[in-house]
């Protein structure tokens, strides 16, 4: 008799805490671990760019689609800027979240090199925004490419070069 468990495909991320209230950082810990099932004990550091906040970053490995999860455990979170990445795995792209207060969530299709992937349909659809003069066509393809939000971010991200990074492993 064989036994035929079900294997799950793994992937491996990074999770960039750029900045989070003392108060919430035990919180973001918690729901991390939660998705990726092994307790989560970040390196906090202040983060200059902003006082009174900390960031942290953590290498994971887990199952295809934790980033998502991730996303969705600290979404709505006030305060909270972050991004999380989820390499291409076999017979999966890869992604890109990126979380700032004032924006909300940008989500990318990233490719086996790193580069986002936009779906036909929504530059279709930037297009005809731009035809029907709702927004100018670098403007709609600059937010398909998440620019607003690395805007906000650029700053923060500088703010923590050099920065601790733990690596977690998920058990899949």
């Amino acid at each position: 008799m064989t036994n035929h468990s079900t294997v799950r495909a793994a992937t491996r991320g990074v999770l960039y805490v750029h900045s989070a209230p003392s108060a919430l950082c035990p919180h973001v810990e918690w729901a991390v671990a939660g998705v990726l099932g092994v307790p989560v004990n970040l390196d906090w550091t202040p983060q200059p760019a902003q006082a009174g906040t900390y960031r942290a970053e953590l290498s994971w490995t887990g199952a295809v689609g934790s980033a998502a999860r991730v996303v969705s455990a600290l979404r709505g979170w006030e305060h909270l800027r972050f991004e999380i990445t989820e390499e291409p795995s076999s017979g999966a792209e890869g992604s890109r979240f990126s979380a700032t207060p004032e924006l909300g969530i940008f989500h990318a299709v990233t490719g086996v090199h790193g580069d986002i992937l936009i779906p036909e349909d929504r530059l279709k659809a930037a297009v005809l925004k731009s035809a029907l003069g709702e927004a100018d066509v670098l403007d709609e393809i600059d937010r398909l490419l998440g620019k607003p939000w690395d805007d906000e971010l650029e700053t923060f991200r500088h703010a923590g070069d050099g920065a601790p990074v733990r690596w977690l492993h998920q058990v899949v």
